[in-house]
């Protein structure tokens, strides 16, 4: 079995019966990191699992700190087994280092885990942030006001994601533009 279909079962089962919005929303992150074969190549993989196992952390039996990104990780290292790669890209994406700093927890998410390729997490962010919790693409600014409005202005993670906002949107933009870039040298 491949890691793409490992990731996706493993995802699905801690995922599907207890939060299948959060199911639909990790299916469709996947469904985005796909599309970005044409600038990431043999990496795209990685990629794609890491977006199925993105936010495992919020499967009831995992949460341990309340930090999705960071219980997440430490489940696919200690329980899973899951590739060192695969670790790091949960626990940072979508710039996490603002919700640890949130939450007190950054100094443990540096101490147990390093940062992934920058290409590969802003390809990580893209996905994520550009996918609504049922599953559907839209823009960037569009999903940081879903999460502002699900979660209301005093929680942390409205404030975790007030302080990511230019990390996220610096991501999307640049994923955006490799595209781009990708696309106009096919038709040169």
């Amino acid at each position: 079995m491949g890691q793409v279909e490992w990731a996706y079962g493993l995802a699905k089962d801690l995922l599907k019966a207890e939060l299948p919005r959060r199911w639909a929303h990790t299916q469709g992150v996947a469904e985005q990191a796909e599309r970005l074969a044409p600038i990431l190549g043999a990496a795209t993989n990685i990629l794609i699992a890491a977006c199925l196992l993105h936010d495992i952390g919020y499967a009831p039996d995992l949460v341990d700190t309340g930090m999705h990104q960071l219980d997440g990780a430490r489940y696919l290292r200690n329980v899973a087994g899951a590739d060192e790669r695969l670790c790091r890209l949960v626990a940072y994406h979508s710039c996490a280092d603002n919700e640890a700093r949130q939450r007190d927890l950054l100094d443990v998410l540096a101490k147990e885990f390093n940062q992934e390729r920058p290409d590969l997490a802003r390809a990580l962010t893209y996905c994520d942030m550009t996918t609504d919790p049922d599953g559907r693409h839209l823009d960037v600014r569009d999903r940081l006001a879903e999460i502002h409005s699900r979660y209301g202005p005093e929680h942390v993670v409205s404030r975790s994601i007030t302080d990511a906002t230019p990390c996220i949107v610096s991501s999307v933009r640049a994923v955006e533009a490799a595209l781009t870039d990708v696309r106009q040298a096919g038709t040169g």
